[in-house]
């Protein structure tokens, strides 16, 4: 039976505060190391986000990256033959409800289609038993760099000269040569253009994951959905929204459909650097189609409050050591507090949709 305070002397009383305080003031430090509140110089999740907003702009209520966006929302048929290597529900035969989002890399939810050459798909699969499946994919087959470090350099380094309003040559050129492994991206970068349609791009998943098997046992994997349709239109010249009038043109004409391809990597393939491109002569698995039915505007469709935090995983897929990962999933969260909070009580807040253009 344990002592009663009665029971014990002074002295006694004394040590267990003291034990009690220490262990208070551990967990203090832990949390206000992970704060950043300690350390000054360490990269938070507020630090990439402050970045990102700065590169962007201040634009209430949106997503600090990835603002100008689409709702869409239809299904995903899982084939079966990827259920031998995770026994996540949504790979067995059958339908998955897909909650999803368009967009357009960058802050600017006012930006031209045409601005950059990537798109970006977000999906999340509502699994039967209430978990979730939440990923992020870019039309590029590599991400530039290889940790959230690295990232932040980069984005420092493509910050806007007042005197010309785009960034500085030098330090990009300068960062550039401090980071060699960004090699493979501005390869594709170079002959890469924006595309006139989402509906006919390829979407990688870009960091690698694990699928658990009934077993137990992992297996390392990367993905990608790669489109049915081929079959893009040149924009009408002038016109800065075209992918959205695109997708209600195809979507009114019948469902868009992408195969989900997954490649299995082998020992010696790098998980933990999404710079890196596995070999082409990897195996593959094809997982099953998703297929989207139709779109909403993102002020008010089903994707405005989701947070497509890639870590969000059901039972058989789990993380790689890939530090992107962690990155991505407190950014993601810290964004998304800054909007929800904007929308909900910032005096003058104008929701999404509501904003004058620039």
């Amino acid at each position: 039976m344990p002592d009663s305070p009665a029971s014990l002397r002074p002295a006694e009383i004394g040590w267990r505060w003291a034990a009690i305080a220490a262990a208070v003031a551990v967990l203090g430090t832990a949390f206000a190391y992970v704060g950043g509140w300690l350390t000054p110089g360490r990269l938070t999740a507020g630090r990439l986000v402050d970045e990102l907003q700065r590169n962007g702009g201040l634009h209430p209520g949106y997503r600090r990256n990835h603002a100008k966006g689409v709702c869409v929302a239809g299904y995903f048929e899982g084939s079966g033959k990827a259920s031998a290597y995770s026994i996540a529900s949504v790979f067995a035969p059958g339908r998955t409800p897909v909650i999803g989002r368009f967009a357009v890399p960058g802050g600017n939810p006012y930006a031209p289609d045409s601005s950059v050459p990537i798109r970006s798909l977000a999906l999340r699969f509502d699994l039967p038993d209430g978990q979730q499946w939440r990923t992020g994919m870019n039309s590029m087959p590599v991400f530039p760099v290889a940790t959230p470090d690295a990232f932040y350099a980069q984005m420092v380094a493509n910050e806007r000269d007042p005197a010309t309003g785009k960034p500085d040559p030098a330090k990009l050129a300068a960062f550039f040569d401090a980071h060699p492994e960004t090699g493979p991206f501005r390869a594709w970068a170079k002959t890469a253009k924006p595309s006139a349609s989402f509906v006919t791009e390829t979407y990688y998943g870009l960091n690698a994951f694990r699928f658990v098997d009934a077993r137990g046992g992992r297996h390392a994997v990367r993905w990608r959905v790669v489109p049915d349709a081929a079959d893009a239109v040149p924009a009408a010249a002038g016109d800065e929204d075209y992918l959205v009038r695109d997708l209600q043109q195809r979507l009114a004409a019948g469902p868009q459909r992408w195969h989900l391809w997954v490649t299995l990597a082998q020992p010696g393939d790098p998980t933990n650097d999404a710079t890196r491109a596995w070999p082409p002569d990897r195996p593959e698995i094809d997982a099953g189609t998703l297929v989207l039915e139709r779109e909403q505007p993102q002020d008010d469709g089903a994707c405005r409050d989701v947070n497509y935090d890639p870590t969000v995983l059901p039972a058989g897929i789990a993380p790689s050591d890939d530090p992107l990962l962690a990155a991505r999933s407190a950014a993601y969260a810290d964004s998304y507090r800054r909007r929800t909070s904007e929308e909900a009580g910032v005096p003058g807040y104008a929701k999404p949709g509501q904003e004058k253009r620039p």
